[in-house]
């Protein structure tokens, strides 16, 4: 089947424009933190209780059309810590939610090849947008901090679209802000289940990205469509646009 000439580009947020690869050793210093503050003298146990919370956890949020990140976030933590037999307080909650944004966020790091292949893309008239499954507070700090918004026609989080990626909400959402039908929208990201899955149901051209050998996160295990494309880095879509 032959596809549409590509007029704009849909970029998922962590993992395609963002990498991972920081991101768990800074999570495992949390956790050792979350150890302490608990009086676990060894956090081995937490770490691994938490890699088994996280994962019943997307899987009972992967059900939800819409759901705050730091909700998720916070679940994963408290279940985490009950499968070592204590207790999260509100307090230390709250803290390894704030702790949990600046350390964790903050490790997520530009890809090499991010800018300049935004503006290549710009270049040749495309309408660029991220469309990301987090929240508006997240995706604006990481906007700012990285000055991308000049290189944007528009951002949009789950928290604006009320929907999550899967959902058909969420697409139409970010459809409507751009004008574009879906079949002339190539959609990138790293997630088979979030972004590849959602988007081709609506009709969108897809590319998975691998992130570096960093498994997407927040996987519910389900099976998911094909991607039209596979690659590696993010310059290798301004050849694919230019077909």
């Amino acid at each position: 089947m032959s596809m549409m000439p590509i007029k704009g580009v849909f970029f998922d947020l962590g993992g395609t424009l963002f990498s991972y690869r920081h991101v768990p050793r800074q999570h495992a210093e949390l956790l050792t933190t979350a150890a302490g503050r608990l009086g676990l003298a060894d956090a081995r146990p937490l770490k691994k209780a938490y890699g088994m919370a996280l994962a019943a956890i997307s899987a009972s949020y992967a059900q939800k059309p819409y759901y705050l990140h730091r909700d998720l976030f916070r679940e994963a933590f408290e279940h985490c810590v009950a499968l070592v037999g204590q207790r999260a307080d509100e307090a230390l909650t709250d803290w390894y939610l704030d702790a949990h944004q600046t350390c964790v966020f903050g490790a997520l790091e530009l890809k090499a090849d991010c800018l300049e292949t935004l503006k290549a893309l710009r270049a040749q008239g495309l309408y660029v947008s991220i469309v990301s499954n987090i929240d508006e507070d997240m995706l604006t700090t990481l906007v700012a901090r990285e000055a991308l918004g000049p290189l944007l026609n528009h951002w949009t989080s789950s928290e604006e679209a009320q929907s999550c990626k899967p959902h058909r909400g969420f697409f139409e959402h970010c459809l409507r802000k751009s004008g574009l039908p879906a079949a002339e929208i190539l959609f990138v990201g790293d997630s088979p289940e979030h972004d590849i899955e959602g988007a081709a149901a609506m009709g969108m051209q897809t590319a998975l990205i691998l992130d570096e050998g960093m498994p997407p996160p927040l996987q519910a295990g389900r099976a998911s469509v094909a991607p039209q494309h596979t690659i590696s880095h993010l310059r290798e879509l301004i050849s694919i646009v230019g077909r």
